[in-house]
């Protein structure tokens, strides 16, 4: 059987994005035919290289290139400089880009490479145009250059949940292929649940997009509650409630992993998602999952089944009342967990990716 030879780019190696491709090279690396090298960015606070080295499948070709989030001329340039000399090197079969910056740089780099027989595929995590942190204006100018740069260069949405499949359908050819966790290392909580609920948190970074000012604000109308944020970040000064606890990072994703099992309710305040893996992991290990109504959430939540679905804090009180109940919880938590194994299955879903690379 012939080689394939894939090349991964991605600038924002962060967060439920590195989880996602942790298991993606495990998954990948299994299939001996496959030959699978990552171009990635360091530049990000919480990205250690020798971290990567070690949580990545040992067969994983790793490759680091500095690549900044936000539009820097200078940067961009050798940027796109280095990735077209590395495509030209490589000279993959496929080419998968993630993340909008790796998407934009890489779709002009592989344009201006001349690979006539490369597959080149890309996956948002979440469009940079859906983005609330920035005006009107420059999601405008994100969505233009998301547009120009698809009729450019060509390809192949492959996203990474139902909403931005459709976003992605209006831009190019798309397929869906579901964020999803290792659910050999997400196991279901065992242990007895809280009669009442005492413990409510999240996982994750502390930055805009998962609107710890909302978090702060839901701990201060529960004073008797315990919030946790499972995690640190830029933005913690946000958080000022006597009742919020902050973890800080955890060096193993294991010990993070574990730090869920103390939650009675886990709470997604996300402004925007592609589709969070931190909400698999909480329902993978039977945690009822309440989270703001946007994309990403809402294609994991199964209202009343799950979890449920709020726009506002008085939305947020109505249905922490309908959790109360101990057998709802419980209930709810099992349809998670049973919902994650159906539609979140890494093994399942990586090996999807590989039959669209294999067509």
């Amino acid at each position: 059987m012939s080689t394939i030879k894939i090349v991964h780019v991605v600038e924002a190696l962060g967060g439920g994005v590195y989880t996602y491709f942790k298991n993606l090279t495990h998954v990948l690396c299994e299939h001996p035919e496959l030959e699978v090298t990552v171009i990635y960015s360091a530049n990000r606070t919480e990205i250690d290289p020798q971290r990567v080295a070690t949580d990545f499948h040992p067969k994983t070709q790793l490759i680091e290139l500095s690549m900044q989030r936000e539009i820097r001329l200078k940067d961009d340039i050798k940027a796109f400089k280095q990735l077209r000399k590395l495509f030209k090197e490589h000279k993959p079969d496929v080419l998968h880009l993630h993340s909008s910056k790796a998407g934009i740089l890489g779709r002009f780099a592989y344009r201006l490479s001349w690979l006539p027989k490369t597959k080149l595929f890309y996956t948002p995590h979440g469009f940079s145009f859906l983005r609330k942190d920035i005006s009107a204006l420059k999601r405008f100018a994100f969505w233009s250059i998301e547009f120009l740069s698809q009729k450019f260069s060509g390809g192949t949405f492959i996203a990474c949940g139902d909403t931005e499949c459709l976003y992605a359908k209006k831009l190019g050819p798309a397929v869906l292929v579901r964020n999803s966790i290792d659910l050999n290392t997400v196991k279901p909580n065992l242990e007895e649940k809280n009669k009442h609920i005492k413990r409510i948190g999240t996982l994750g970074r502390i930055t805009y997009a998962r609107n710890p000012k909302l978090f702060n604000a839901l701990a201060l109308n529960h004073p008797e509650l315990e919030f946790i944020w499972i995690g640190d970040g830029e933005l913690k000064h946000l958080l000022t409630a006597p009742n919020i606890t902050i973890t800080g990072w955890f060096t193993q994703y294991a010990s993070g992993i574990e730090a869920l099992k103390q939650l009675d309710v886990y709470v997604q305040t996300s402004l925007w998602e592609g589709l969070p893996i931190a909400v698999l992991e909480a329902s993978a290990r039977k945690i009822p999952v309440l989270a703001t109504h946007i994309i990403g959430n809402k294609d994991i939540i199964a209202p009343g089944k799950t979890g449920y679905l709020f726009k506002t804090t008085e939305a947020f009180e109505e249905v922490l009342e309908k959790l109360k109940p101990l057998e709802v919880r419980q209930k709810m938590g099992i349809n998670a967990a049973n919902r994650t194994t159906r539609l979140f299955n890494s093994r399942v879903n990586f090996e999807k990716l590989i039959a669209i690379y294999r067509s």
